[in-house]
């Protein structure tokens, strides 16, 4: 089994792959590449994304056909694929971070702004915070509700369809921090940053 790292200029996305390596030890292959080919004939994805909504956006459509690919591997494929931070947010059709940046469109709805309460409470939202469990995920195998993980953030997704929640946290409201739609798989927190609980989500994400 083999598990493609997508690496198209995000920011350091180190942390990513030696998790990812940890907990791959031997067994399974760990790519870390932009190659549309072995993208193709991977079985499994990890979208990171560090920065903000539009320059991820931009790195990504900048790579000849690297989308269509990721489409192709999702939508007609239906494999599995793992966004993290900017990574999950770039699911939604829409962000509003800079300027409107059309996203993947694959799930429906859009990354706006933490409301901060008029300054209340400080942006990026930064560090450990607990996950609330909404429903049964593959990748929650293992870990507890109310585990914490670790987030660095300041804009949200708000999907449309609020079935596709997994699990939230409480930071000014309700957030959105999981998602998961078929094969489709988000955090908006950092598995690879959140101690033991983060590599048993990395390890449910591998054994899926």
């Amino acid at each position: 089994m083999n598990v493609t790292i997508v690496d198209y200029n995000s920011g350091n996305i180190s942390s990513v792959i030696n998790s990812f390596k940890e907990v791959a030890k031997d067994e399974v292959s760990i790519e870390v590449t932009s190659d549309l080919k072995k993208i193709k004939s991977s079985d499994k994805v990890v979208l990171p994304g560090q920065g903000s909504f539009k320059s991820c956006v931009d790195a990504l459509t900048s790579i000849n056909g690297l989308v269509d690919t990721l489409n192709e591997f999702v939508i007609d494929n239906k494999k599995p694929l793992l966004g993290i931070c900017v990574g999950l947010q770039m699911f939604a059709d829409i962000g509003y971070e800079e300027i409107e940046t059309k996203g993947l469109g694959w799930i429906s709805g859009k990354v706006s702004k933490i409301d901060n309460q008029n300054n209340k409470y400080k942006l990026p939202h930064i560090g450990w915070n607990q996950i609330n469990i909404v429903k049964e995920s593959k990748i929650f195998k293992n870990i507890e509700n109310n585990s914490h993980m670790y987030f660095v953030h300041s804009y949200e997704f708000i999907p449309e369809d609020k079935n596709v929640i997994s699990a939230t946290t409480d930071y000014s409201s309700n957030i959105v921090c999981s998602v998961e739609k078929e094969n489709i798989f988000g955090t908006q927190f950092h598995p690879e940053k959140s101690d033991k609980t983060g590599l048993q989500m990395i390890q449910n994400f591998i054994s899926l």
